[in-house]
């Protein structure tokens, strides 16, 4: 009980504390001067090297394990992942100039839609019913928040801070965070070595190397831009070193929690923490909500409870069936799947009745090969 207290609580507060110093970076006016922090490539390069350096020492000193004995086909492909991961993150913290927190929060939720549409038209695939009617939640949800913003004297204010181009920048970020969960499928796909650990720290170990390299660029005034900024404004450099490191020290509340209490306990602290989320960045930072709005973002953390719920159920029928010796339907089989691989680069090959539903072994016991699945496993919107 204590384990999952410290566990729940380190994700909450590190997290959370992220969360609320990444609009404080990305918005807030330090000084007299009233300047803001622009450079989100130097706040990139700070967090990929707080995660690197957290992560060789969860990998050395919490793990007790050695480092992945490293080839040139694994530098390629962390090379891969770190620079659509590096482009990504910038997208992101662009759009908080032209849409509030809350906004960007809860644009993320809709990250699954994006995915079911290219794979339905691209692929063909087929969702069971409830995914439409979640899909149909979020949506509806996201877009009423939208509409029924406040009215405000400001009005040319508010209609910056809820811009199309802010939701556009989203969305160029969530595409791409889509790429990078694709890479990463294929890296885990290719080499059973590397676990999530490894990825988190090499892959920002890449990513810090890239930055680095565009920073140090002649002609980019970027990083000693940075520097003149965070030595006139001492307070950025703070908020960005604990920015930096809640983010990195998140990450390994993740794991361990996934770990030790999996895939439905992570994915509910998760939902909740992105709510939590959106009610700090309302109370502390003095974002106005009307009541249409708090429907609207009910609405869209109700869909994100459904799915969780359907998922669950998914997952239960088939340990249920495997456990029975009966055989399971094709139906609830690419339920499961469908279910499973949205979640994440990981989640399709780290859920142990989803890997004794392919190979046939029994839930439980101390299989090598389910035991190993259990080490892998993590849920990247946790960190998101």
């Amino acid at each position: 009980m204590l384990d999952f207290v410290v566990c729940v609580g380190g994700i909450y507060v590190c997290f959370l504390t992220w969360s609320a110093l990444q609009e404080r970076v990305t918005t807030a006016a330090y000084g007299a001067d009233h300047q803001r922090f622009r450079f989100t490539i130097v706040l990139n390069l700070l967090q990929a090297m707080a995660g690197s350096l957290v992560g060789f020492v969860y990998i050395r000193a919490i793990q007790r394990k050695p480092m992945l004995q490293m080839t040139k086909h694994r530098w390629k492909r962390f090379f891969q992942v770190a620079l659509l991961n590096s482009t990504a993150s910038p997208f992101g913290y662009m759009a908080l100039r032209y849409i509030n927190y809350p906004t960007m929060t809860l644009a993320k939720t809709c990250k699954m839609v994006p995915v079911m549409l290219m794979n339905k038209v691209l692929y063909r695939r087929h969702y069971p019913a409830y995914k439409y009617a979640v899909v149909a939640m979020i949506t509806a949800g996201v877009s009423a928040f939208m509409l029924f913003k406040s009215n405000s004297k400001k009005g040319g204010i508010e209609a910056v801070e809820n811009s199309l181009y802010g939701l556009f920048l989203v969305l160029i970020n969530l595409a791409i965070d889509g790429a990078v969960n694709s890479t990463q499928d294929q890296v885990f796909a290719e080499d059973k070595e590397i676990t999530g650990q490894h990825m988190m720290c090499l892959m920002n170990l890449c990513s810090s190397a890239l930055m680095a390299l565009w920073l140090l660029n002649p002609f980019n005034p970027e990083l000693s831009s940075a520097l003149t900024f965070l030595y006139s404004h001492p307070r950025a450099l703070v908020d960005i070193g604990m920015f930096a490191v809640c983010g990195a020290l998140g990450q390994c509340f993740v794991f361990y929690t996934l770990a030790s209490f999996g895939s439905l306990t992570l994915t509910t602290v998760t939902v909740t923490r992105k709510f939590l989320t959106i009610l700090i960045s309302v109370f502390y930072n003095g974002h106005k909500l009307n009541p249409r709005q708090w429907s609207a973002t009910g609405l869209v953390f109700s869909g994100i409870s459904l799915d969780v719920y359907m998922k669950q159920m998914a997952k239960q029928a088939v340990v249920k069936a495997i456990d029975n010796e009966k055989p399971v339907s094709q139906e609830l089989e690419d339920e499961m799947e469908e279910a499973i691989a949205e979640d994440g680069p990981l989640e399709a090959r780290e859920i142990p009745e989803l890997v004794a539903l392919r190979t046939g072994a029994a839930i439980g016991g101390d299989d090598a090969g389910i035991g190993e699945v259990r080490r892998r496993r993590l849920v990247d919107a946790a960190a998101t």
